[in-house]
């Protein structure tokens, strides 16, 4: 089975169970078993080592979703599938760091103009003896 980045998952690790699924319906709730639930054991997917590590980093050693919003199980099968190969792909895309930026000469002396414009309003908003 692939992932929608193309990654291969090895089809023996994948495990679907269903179950009776709660909320409305009437009888068909009752008599349907319509709840998706996808378990796909880490170690078993083929992926190289360093991905199975990252994954068991991210989801521990069985990656697990439900779905139960459709009343098809079809539906709520492929729609947990996609849900669990796209989160195997965001877990393993790689996040480009931030790399710290020093502020413009320009900003700082604005950020600094400004703020001695507000010191000088809230110095002249003050009770000041003139008596004295």
């Amino acid at each position: 089975m692939n992932t929608p980045a193309g990654r291969v998952i090895e089809v023996n690790a994948i495990r679907y169970s269903f179950a009776r699924a709660g909320g409305p319906g009437g009888q068909h709730v009752n008599t349907s078993s319509t709840k998706a639930t996808i378990r796909i054991t880490v170690a078993d997917t083929g992926l190289p080592e360093r991905e199975r590590v990252r994954l068991e980093a991210r989801f521990g050693p069985v990656i697990q979703f439900t779905e139960s919003q459709s009343r098809s199980q079809l539906r709520n099968k492929t729609v947990v599938t996609e849900r669990a190969l796209g989160a195997i792909d965001e877990a393993l895309t790689n996040t480009k760091s931030r790399r710290a930026t020093r502020a413009t000469k320009g900003s700082v002396e604005r950020r600094l103009s400004d703020k001695a414009s507000q010191a000088k309003r809230k110095a002249q908003r003050r009770w000041r003896d003139d008596d004295a």
